[in-house]
């Protein structure tokens, strides 16, 4: 997983009225969750602020990455778990980080690519992803920039499931029963397969 670093500076102030006047600077509001307990066993959250230039390239990119946080000279790994976009104007108000370690396992969204020219595709049927990415669990270093998946052998008409797949160090945590690709029929492909049929 590619690595990425944020420089951040701690929140004094929170709620609407502070978070407002964060953004207006053209900052972005931010929590880091952890290990940290509350007396009530719910996490507690580290409130701090970026600049929006600082996380330009970890937002907008389809590449998942660790994050190097710098918080006010404090340092430690983490993975950006949720982002929050205004529903009119799409910009960004929020961002929640989750601390990471080398032994705790943590679930992550990890794309796919698909590799190889399906059986299916050589007769004619198109090649189509039904998801973008699969949920996996692992520690973070052992978490992939993508997913490999080979489709040599896919055949027409046939799917690829989450159940199929296995990565070596990774648990899948996206349901067995989700279709990953699949080959669809194409017109051309049913007048062929209805040739090939006819002419026996």
């Amino acid at each position: 997983m590619k690595s990425i670093d944020v420089k951040g500076t701690v929140r004094t102030a929170t709620g609407k009225k502070a978070t407002r006047e964060i953004r207006k600077t053209g900052a972005i509001p931010c929590n880091l969750y952890g290990e940290a307990r509350g007396e009530n066993g719910l996490p507690v959250a580290l409130s701090f602020s970026v600049e929006a230039k600082e996380v330009r390239n970890l937002v907008y990119s389809p590449d998942i990455y660790s994050v190097n946080l710098n918080i006010d000279g404090k340092e430690c790994k983490a993975v950006m778990k949720e982002l929050q976009f205004h529903p009119v104007t799409d910009q960004l108000l929020h961002i929640d980080f989750y601390e990471v370690t080398e032994t705790k396992p943590i679930v992550m969204s990890v794309p796919i690519k698909l590799n190889g020219l399906a059986e299916g595709v050589k007769a004619g049927g198109k090649l189509a992803a039904s998801v973008r990415s699969l949920k996996v669990k692992a520690v973070y270093s052992a978490i992939p920039e993508k997913l490999n998946i080979d489709v040599t052998n896919l055949g027409l008409g046939k799917t690829i499931k989450v159940g199929e797949l296995h990565f070596e160090g990774l648990e899948l945590v996206t349901s067995p029963s989700v279709v990953v690709c699949q080959v669809k029929m194409t017109r051309s492909a049913m007048s062929a397969a209805a040739a090939a049929k006819s002419g026996k």
